[in-house]
């Protein structure tokens, strides 16, 4: 039986990185029957060079939001978008991250082989990011769980991994009725890892190394508290936020206390200076009372 597939990209004043994304896509061994482009009330010329590429390529939709609702809130509205137009696998993915040409199609090569080979079937699968170098991205390494080699095979190399970033991850519609949509309150910041640490409990994603993508970043940085500064604190405060949250939600008090002393020893670890530092712990003790609502399907 054949497979419907769309691509869920969520963008904001990037046009000519976005153009660059769609070049990829066209590009593809196995090209999306849908492309969604989901613009956060972009202000430069994407919605002009959107609505003309989809003239050319029925397959792109675009979808504008009334206002910037950060990644989170774009790829919530995406994914249910994706959802009612009756996609069995959501490719989804950033404004500024190029799939190399057989991306998509090995990573559903991965995810259904995997699936018939054993009687487990993944929650979603993703890729290997690497940056403008060909290094390791960082920021988009997932995680593995504690048994993660248990079905790598020689040609098979495909970890187990309970958290991945929403560059280049392929996500099955099943596991998107059974555990509903990305948070969007969080706005910004751990929406990708606590939507796939809740998929992972049905069973754990896969790792497939053999489908790669670049992303384009200013710099190949992780997400660190040392790293914080004046014009990177923004992200970290809805990433401390949104973290501790889950933390408070998964684990209690106790899960948030040891958040918050690792954020403070690589913080400190980091010289960050005070002013800084009070502002991620002022985060974190807001997402201790902030309660974020799962959207079902």
């Amino acid at each position: 039986m054949l497979t419907k597939t769309s691509a869920v990209i969520v963008t904001f004043n990037r046009a000519a990185k976005l153009m660059k994304v769609l070049d990829a896509l066209q590009c593809q061994t196995r090209r999306p029957e849908i492309i969604l482009v989901v613009d956060n009330a972009s202000t430069d010329e994407t919605r002009e060079l959107v609505v003309a590429r989809a003239k050319e390529d029925l397959s792109i939709r675009y979808l504008r939001l009334p206002k910037n609702v950060g990644g989170a809130g774009g790829f919530h509205a995406g994914l249910k978008a994706a959802y009612d137009l009756g996609a069995d696998y959501f490719w989804i993915s950033d404004d500024d991250a190029y799939p190399e040409p057989d991306a998509i199609e090995k990573l559903l090569q991965a995810i259904t082989s995997f699936q018939a080979d054993h009687e487990w079937r993944p929650s979603f699968a993703c890729s290997r990011v690497e940056w403008v170098d060909g290094s390791l991205c960082e920021m988009n390494t997932p995680r593995t769980v504690w048994d993660w080699p248990r079905f790598v095979r020689p040609g098979k190399a495909w970890a187990l991994v309970d958290s991945a970033s929403f560059v280049s991850i392929l996500v099955p519609r099943w596991a998107v009725a059974a555990h509903g949509l990305p948070i969007a309150d969080y706005f910004i910041w751990f929406d990708d890892a606590e939507y796939t640490r809740r998929l992972s409990r049905s069973y754990p994603g896969i790792f497939v190394p053999e489908s790669r993508v670049i992303h384009d970043t200013p710099d190949n940085r992780g997400v660190n508290f040392g790293l914080v500064d004046e014009k990177s604190l923004w992200k970290f405060r809805y990433g401390a936020r949104n973290e501790a949250s889950w933390r408070r939600r998964e684990g209690g008090l106790v899960n948030v206390i040891s958040y918050a002393y690792g954020a403070h020893r690589q913080m400190k670890g980091g010289n960050v200076p005070g002013k800084l530092r009070r502002e991620i712990y002022r985060a974190i003790l807001r997402g201790m009372a902030f309660h974020p609502k799962i959207v079902r399907i």
